[in-house]
């Protein structure tokens, strides 16, 4: 079933596998939320898969797509009491419930950012995905974390689909309706912040994320957001070459 999985997906000339490990993690579910309580999904969600990512190498030139991820430990969790601070000072107590003893093997490619037009002769494939591979190696050019900047992670390169994990042979678990990603407009380029909402199911451990736009999601506007931050090469941003 597992090799039947692997089929399914396709790797794109651009993909990067990486493994991802750490002792907690916490992909909130936004309806726990309300009453100050956090309580973690049983899987990555594909915002929280790409904001690793993009700790590992981004720049505004592109944006990471997450195809599909590899849960391979247990799931787990870990409830522990917490003391977040309040909007209007001091602090408060809360409830929080993490994933516990957390790896997973993701997989994922890089496609242009074509609201950015003025960053066109930044589109060097080749060189993207090499500094990428690079960084990966190194563990990534800044912190990276599962869900929560207290939930430090450590990446590492892999072979998508390699090795064993808690799940092979388990067959096909509904996860349910879910959060899936943010449409921000310095990506969309529509002056609108939205959300994206999906059903998720998880076969013999792996996840396989429908990409934005498609039709399996569901979406909602949030608010209009007229500016987005302006990147101008040779002013706040280096050009790949430079970077080379």
């Amino acid at each position: 079933m597992k090799d039947d999985v692997l089929a399914g997906i396709q790797r794109k000339r651009n993909s990067v596998e990486i493994e991802i490990e750490g002792k907690y993690a916490l992909f909130s579910d936004p309806i726990t939320r309300v009453g100050g309580e956090k309580f973690s999904y049983q899987v990555p969600t594909y915002q929280a898969l790409k904001g690793a990512l993009e700790s590992v190498y981004w720049k505004p030139t592109f944006i990471w797509v997450i195809d599909a991820v590899r849960i391979l430990n247990k799931i787990q969790t870990e409830g522990k009491g917490v003391r977040p601070i309040k909007f209007g000072g001091g602090n408060d107590l809360a409830y929080y419930t993490y994933l516990k003893d957390v790896k997973y093997q993701v997989l994922a490619h890089f496609e242009w950012n074509e609201s950015r037009a003025n960053l066109a002769e930044d589109r060097n494939e080749n060189k993207h995905h090499n500094i990428a591979k690079r960084m990966i190696e190194k563990g990534g050019r800044r912190d990276v974390f599962l869900g929560a900047r207290e939930c430090q992670a450590y990446v590492t390169a892999c072979q998508f689909g390699g090795g064993g994990g808690f799940y092979d042979g388990y067959g096909e678990l509904d996860v349910g309706f879910m959060f899936h990603g943010m449409d921000y407009p310095d990506e969309t380029g529509g002056g609108k912040l939205g959300v994206r909402f999906w059903r998720c199911k998880m076969t013999d451990g792996f996840i396989i994320f429908p990409p934005p736009g498609s039709g399996e999601l569901q979406y909602r506007e949030i608010r209009d957001i007229s500016e987005t931050k302006d990147f101008v090469i040779g002013k706040n941003l280096k050009s790949v070459n430079e970077e080379e």
